[in-house]
């Protein structure tokens, strides 16, 4: 693992790039040397707020994409997993969640990792598209169309207006009255993505460049590559900045560990399913549950004659069998649930408990598989 400081040598890229545009740089490196046949990222559909995954080819287009879009909680390593094939070269910009669900689908043989370049995004939190409006209107006082850009930095959601005025206002605050981040996100402690090639963001970094942290010899050769084309600068961040980096990203572990204490005491699993209709939005917008057409839910002794779905315990009772010391936190299965059960803070309870016996993190740790599928699953 090493660090450097990087910005874009591109003019184009570095005035639209977030900070410095070092990540859409190394991304044209990447097409314009035929080093992968094309890139998923994200960009506006309508809006900032309606932000959605793309695959890029032509390197023109990258530009397109450049800037943060917290307001866009996607996940694309279902799409890898389903539509690329595995002699496919890609390089794809991945948040912690999108890494660890990624690194999950490696492990179980459904994507190539030697054909996928990982572009890891630090990230303090996602914000839910229909309530990140609803915020800015009630506590910014501000048109949510006239939005141009939006971050977090330093405990702050920091908006961009069209007419260049900035407005901020404390992440506490809005959580407090039930508004900024999802919840998912809240209780998340992983913020930066190490199991990807490179770990990109503003935190540390001085103004203007990006904060690089890399993981892998294939990070160091994407680098060094960008660099060496003459599309990037890089420059070694002195200790402050590495200090700093730590700084930010131990106050958001802190926070999130304070917030996991606030929520989990309050879920009763039992009560919370027996508002399950078994529509399966939770199983089929789940980026590491993948077996559909095998799935366990879809075999003859699950039905009942009427082609019913199972009754609301054994279904839930097969995911979290399945699933939950899997379960990377993304919180796509709670944002779909059409009765509200929280779904993805069950799930990330009873890991919570695997990690307490096992100290597995799904997504994280780099054992091969989980100990429940290792020998080790006599000890337990």
């Amino acid at each position: 693992m090493s660090y450097v400081l990087a910005k874009s040598k591109d003019d184009d890229i570095l005035s639209a790039g977030e900070c410095g545009g070092a990540i859409t740089s190394i991304l044209k490196y990447l097409l314009d040397e035929k080093l992968v046949d094309g890139i998923f990222a994200l960009r506006p559909f309508d809006d900032i707020y309606d932000a959605m995954p793309v695959f890029i080819t032509d390197s023109e287009d990258l530009i397109s994409t450049a800037g943060s879009y917290h307001c866009a909680p996607t996940m694309i390593g279902d799409i890898i997993e389903r539509f690329i094939d595995d002699d496919t070269k890609i390089a794809v910009t991945v948040k912690p969640c999108d890494m660890r669900a990624m690194h999950e689908l490696v492990i179980r043989h459904r994507i190539n990792d030697d054909n996928v370049y990982f572009i890891g995004l630090n990230c303090g939190g996602t914000v839910s598209p229909v309530s990140g409006r609803k915020m800015i209107d009630l506590f910014y006082e501000a048109d949510p169309n006239d939005v141009v850009s939006e971050e977090i930095d330093k405990g702050k959601f920091i908006i961009e207006l069209a007419d260049g005025g900035e407005e901020a206002v404390k992440i506490h605050d809005l959580e407090a009255e039930g508004y900024g981040r999802r919840n998912n996100c809240q209780r998340c402690d992983v913020k930066i993505p190490r199991m990807a090639d490179i770990a990109c963001g503003n935190w540390g970094a001085e103004d203007g460049w990006t904060f690089i942290e890399i993981n892998s010899e294939k990070g160091q050769k994407l680098v060094d590559g960008a660099k060496k084309v003459g599309i990037l600068e890089t420059k070694t961040p002195n200790d402050a900045a590495v200090e700093g980096r730590s700084k930010v990203e131990n106050i958001m572990i802190k926070m999130a560990k304070k917030n996991q204490d606030a929520t989990y005491p309050l879920v009763s699993e039992m009560d919370e399913w027996s508002r399950c209709i078994g529509c399966y939005a939770c199983r089929d917008i789940c980026p590491v549950c993948w077996c559909f057409e095998n799935c366990e839910l879809n075999k003859s002794y699950f039905k009942d004659g009427t082609n019913m779905p199972p009754s609301p315990i054994a279904f839930q009772g097969v995911r979290l069998s399945h699933m939950s010391f899997s379960c990377c936190d993304c919180g796509q299965c709670e944002d779909v649930c059409p009765m509200d059960i929280p779904v993805s803070l069950i799930f990330d309870k009873l890991q919570k408990k695997y990690y307490e016996r096992t100290g597995y993190v799904a997504g994280v740790s780099e054992d091969i598989k989980p100990p429940l599928y290792s020998p080790e699953k006599t000890e337990l």
